[in-house]
């Protein structure tokens, strides 16, 4: 079988699969144009964001068997139109649960205790000690929305900090454990004090953080989004930050970006983002939750290893 690579990846995916026998072509630079015309010679694309994989484009390939995104999701995949030609999709929400949990914490760990803040006063040569008194995490009611491999990655990774205790809400039943219990949205709204999100992009999942879900937070609360950007609506948080509704966001996705995660929006109107921009209780980092040099290898194997399952 022969495989169209048009993102680089871990050296690890090229090379077991040309161990066992793919024939393996990079394009990672070579124009969407251009893919196309080389597509109908292959049987299989690896691909993480760098554009849309749409019906236009699947038009092409007349021998595809499967799609692999060396990622968590699928989005930028037309998903139906893949279907209809018989296309199998590969996905690795597995291998940067880990990361993505870890780095969860890590900044809701700093926006409550103002770490951020605390050493940039240091650096000006200040040391404001009751300035950045910070919060403890113990005692407090998380609510998780999206309980996947993400979302119970950052369950279990709170069960050191005994915290009251862990809630989630999620559109899909799912089989009890020991570190989160399933409740209505409106438990959770009623009972969570820091919220993490951890839906995939999905038209029920984007702006579901809006004006009217943060009204119904029956407390105010820390915000976590290291899911998708679309999914929290900018211009509702900015307003909940303004009336201390939302205590303090840590973002790791913008709804600005692109989506290809690679940068940000050009925007004429970015009252909201500079607002974010600015907040002394707001911690942004470049969609990079799931970017860690572990997370690159295990991402790459569990792409491989489900080509060689079905294909090998």
């Amino acid at each position: 079988m022969k495989i169209l690579h048009l993102d680089e990846n871990h050296p690890l995916l090229i090379e077991q699969l040309q161990a066992a026998g793919f024939q393996n072509t990079t394009a990672y630079t070579t124009p969407k144009k251009d893919v196309e015309r080389m597509l109908p010679d292959f049987d299989g694309i690896v691909v993480r964001s760098r554009f849309p994989i749409d019906a236009a484009f699947l038009a092409h390939g007349s021998q595809l068997k499967f799609i692999a995104r060396v990622g968590a999701g699928i989005e930028n995949i037309d998903q139906e139109a893949a279907k209809a030609k018989e296309i199998t999709l590969f996905a690795a929400p597995q291998g940067n649960a880990n990361a993505v949990g870890e780095h969860a914490l890590g900044m809701l760990l700093n926006l409550m205790n103002k770490l951020r803040l605390a050493h940039s006063s240091i650096q000006q040569g200040e040391w404001l000690r009751e300035t950045h008194r910070g919060e403890e995490l113990e005692g407090k009611t998380v609510g998780i929305i999206g309980y996947g491999n993400m979302g119970k990655s950052f369950a279990k990774k709170l069960h050191g900090f005994d915290v009251a205790e862990v809630i989630y809400y999620d559109i899909v039943p799912k089989t009890p454990d020991r570190y989160a219990r399933q409740v209505s949205r409106e438990e959770l709204q009623n009972k969570a004090q820091v919220l993490s999100l951890h839906t995939p992009q999905t038209p029920e999942t984007i702006g579901m953080i809006n004006a009217d879900f943060l009204a119904k937070m029956q407390q105010p609360f820390w915000l976590i989004n290291t899911a998708r950007g679309s999914v929290v609506e900018t211009t509702a948080l900015v307003e909940a930050l303004k009336q201390g509704k939302v205590k303090g966001a840590a973002l790791d996705v913008l709804e600005y970006e692109k989506s290809s995660f690679e940068n940000l929006f050009e925007k004429e109107d970015h009252q909201a983002l500079n607002f974010l921009l600015q907040a002394p209780n707001v911690l942004l980092s470049p969609h990079v939750a799931g970017w860690t040099q572990e997370s690159h290898r295990k991402l790459a194997q569990y792409i491989v290893d489900q080509i060689l399952h079905a294909f090998g």
